[in-house]
């Protein structure tokens, strides 16, 4: 019997109204754009206004994904959101942007994996396809990081930004060819934890909750485990790096980005970035970049997709995809 395979069906994403350049933060910290932009590539982001919620972004991106499949609610077996900014401890996120769909079937969780959420849950959503337990996915990335953030950590605060992004997965057919998710690949170690956390959580009401992160040390691990994760999934499927037609990193800095990108040998007019445009977006920044690309035709039908991401725990993971 031949495995099943998920396909990419469909794209979607949301941003924010409000977008907070460079400058803007310069005004009130001890920072400029040649600071930001110098050593992140970062210009802009947007930050959520006051009816923007990790709900809300993610239906509006989920709706997208659905509309550009030619899908509705009632196609959708399963919802999977990766968020580590929740609106509420519970009920997930996943089952009130079910509700926000008006989905009455079906089941849906959130995944926290930082940065890397998006690449875990579309491999969880894969591996549901896979083993029949379901015929369809929804698998978003959704973040309200700024309200996080640390204002008065110029380290931190300027690195991130509120978005949402979607993929719709369908379970793939004869007539795919061999489009479809090829492979995924996930990791993690968390003896580097205290890297980038969060110091606060449910319960602990004397301690804030604000993004804390060791950035040179973050840059560091990213480098080496991500270009490993480049060779692992490429050596899955017996490819080289010259048969990648598309680069689609997780969105945290353009050195990082660039420095898988030689590791590729891609040039850079083969990098889907946005970063400059978006900052982090954590589990949102794929999805996001994904979609965009999509839609503005640079991604193609049958082009082969690398998707790479590390954050928080440190989680790090890959995917891989032929469109």
């Amino acid at each position: 019997m031949t495995a099943k395979r998920s396909l990419l069906s469909g794209f979607g994403g949301y941003l924010p109204e409000r977008i907070v350049t460079n400058d803007e933060l310069a005004s009130e910290l001890d920072t400029s754009d040649e600071w930001i932009s110098g050593r992140t590539g970062i210009r802009q982001r947007h930050r959520a206004g006051e009816g923007d919620t990790a709900v809300s972004m993610a239906a509006h991106a989920a709706r997208q994904a659905l509309d550009y499949a030619g899908a509705t609610p009632s196609d959708v077996d399963a919802v999977i959101v990766a968020t580590s900014t929740p609106d509420e401890a519970f009920p997930a996120t996943a089952v009130r942007v079910q509700a926000e769909l008006g989905m009455t079937g079906g089941f849906g969780f959130d995944l926290s994996a930082a940065c890397s959420g998006f690449i875990y849950a579309l491999s969880v959503a894969d591996s549901l396809i896979r083993s029949g337990q379901a015929r369809s996915a929804l698998v978003i990335g959704s973040e309200v990081y700024s309200r996080i953030l640390d204002w008065s950590d110029r380290g931190t605060c300027v690195l991130f930004g509120d978005g949402a992004g979607a993929v719709f997965l369908t379970t793939a057919t004869p007539e795919s060819g061999e489009a479809g998710i090829l492979s995924t690949h996930l990791h993690s170690d968390g003896r580097y934890g205290d890297m980038l956390y969060v110091d606060g959580a449910t319960g602990q009401r004397d301690r804030p909750a604000h993004l804390r992160m060791q950035g040179r040390d973050v840059f560091r691990h990213a480098v080496s485990k991500l270009s490993a994760s480049v060779d692992e999934v490429l050596a899955a499927n017996s490819l080289t790096h010259a048969e990648v037609d598309w680069l689609v990193p997780h969105q945290a800095n353009l050195r990082i980005i660039d420095g898988v990108a030689r590791k590729l040998a891609l040039p850079t007019e083969r990098v889907v970035v946005t970063v400059d445009r978006h900052a982090n977006t954590s589990a949102a920044s794929i999805p996001l970049a994904l979609n965009e690309a999509v839609r503005d035709g640079r991604i193609k039908k049958g082009d082969l997709v690398l998707m790479e991401a590390l954050g928080g725990g440190l989680t790090w993971g890959s995917a891989l995809a032929r469109l």
